[in-house]
């Protein structure tokens, strides 16, 4: 009995523990199941709050922050620049270096120098404020003729060949291209005539997927072949708009320049009137060597469109201009980020507004 005695006292504080234990969990687990949603009911505001995704960015504001590398490079200087007392060569020789700098190319920028100095004496310019209206409208002038949206009409199938060296965003520009046909109600076929990258037809493929579009491929073979293929699989099903993918190259390396001009070959045998578009694919982080690559692919392949890509990663945006002095070829579509809907056709007034701000 005495050793029962001495166990009473721990049974009662034990049994109190448990009491008081059972007690908080009844008060405070309903409430911190309720802090992780376990029991909100329906009359729980909180319940039935929805949550709302960030709101998507427009198309403008994307294409400025895009630019936003480019802008800096002629803003920083310009402010400067435009921010002096009046109009003189030293201010028009600063302006030439910036222009260069953000790879105006040598010929465009001396071709905007000599318009600025014509307006200057005709219009009588006395304020830097007024040359900077003056630039942009010589901009807009010099990269007008580059805005030729592509119309995808008059041929079923349109075939659409798309060229580029890797690297330069030619799969993920066809996806995205077929994403802005589809938008347009026609329908896409994908040919993934880029049989030498071991990751292009996957790549092609799961764009394929993403837009519920056919996609015409082998597993290895003359690229030619497939796109022969892929044209006449497009004509039986009444399709719209063929793609064409082509394995990407270096335009140096002639051998394989050949070969893609082959392609165009066959393409023209599948369909005497074909390709309809031969869309040139160019990073615009490579500036001045974009040229180079127009010249070379038109040479090869007679390129009828261009592609700019990756437009947010550089600093080198000015590059519109070499082209439309050096080799004016219509700029159908330029590429701000990764998004599906971050490629768009080519408006040269919202360029360069984008690229030194709105009119003053």
């Amino acid at each position: 009995m005495p050793a029962l005695a001495g166990v009473m006292p721990e049974l009662k504080r034990a049994s109190v523990r448990i009491l008081t234990s059972r007690i908080l969990a009844r008060l405070l687990l309903p409430t911190a199941f309720r802090m992780f949603g376990f029991l909100k009911t329906k009359d729980d505001p909180a319940a039935q709050a929805p949550v709302s995704p960030a709101p998507r960015a427009s198309w403008d504001e994307r294409l400025k922050a895009g630019l936003s590398r480019t802008r800096d490079t002629l803003n920083t200087p310009l402010t400067e620049l435009f921010s002096r007392a009046r109009i003189d060569d030293e201010l028009l020789e600063d302006l030439e270096t910036t222009l260069l700098m953000a790879d105006c190319g040598v010929e465009a920028t001396h071709w905007l120098l000599a318009e600025l100095k014509a307006t200057v004496k005709r219009d009588k310019l006395e304020t830097p404020a007024q040359l900077r209206s003056a630039l942009a409208k010589g901009l807009r002038t010099l990269l007008m003729p580059l805005e030729q949206p592509l119309e995808a009409d008059g041929h079923q199938p349109f075939v659409i060949m798309i060229a580029g060296v890797n690297g330069a965003g030619k799969t993920t520009s066809i996806g995205k291209l077929a994403k802005h046909f589809q938008s347009q109600g026609k329908s896409v076929l994908l040919a993934a005539g880029d049989t030498f990258r071991a990751a292009a037809r996957e790549q092609l493929t799961a764009w394929g997927d993403r837009n519920g579009v056919m996609v015409i491929a082998q597993e290895s073979g003359d690229p030619a072949a497939v796109v022969f293929d892929a044209i006449n699989a497009a004509r039986a099903r009444k399709i719209d708009v063929v793609l064409a993918d082509t394995a990407g190259r270096l335009p140096t390396q002639l051998h394989l320049m050949e070969e893609i001009a082959k392609v165009r070959r066959v393409i023209q045998k599948a369909d005497a009137s074909g390709p309809h578009e031969v869309l040139l694919v160019l990073d615009a982080n490579i500036g001045q060597n974009a040229v180079q690559q127009v010249m070379a692919f038109d040479k090869a392949i007679g390129v009828t469109g261009l592609v700019i890509t990756k437009l947010d990663g550089t600093a080198k945006g000015g590059v519109l201009a070499a082209i439309a002095r050096q080799c004016p070829k219509p700029v159908r579509f330029i590429g701000v980020g990764e998004g599906i809907d971050d490629l768009q056709a080519f408006r040269a007034g919202e360029f360069v507004e984008a690229l030194l701000g709105p009119s003053q």
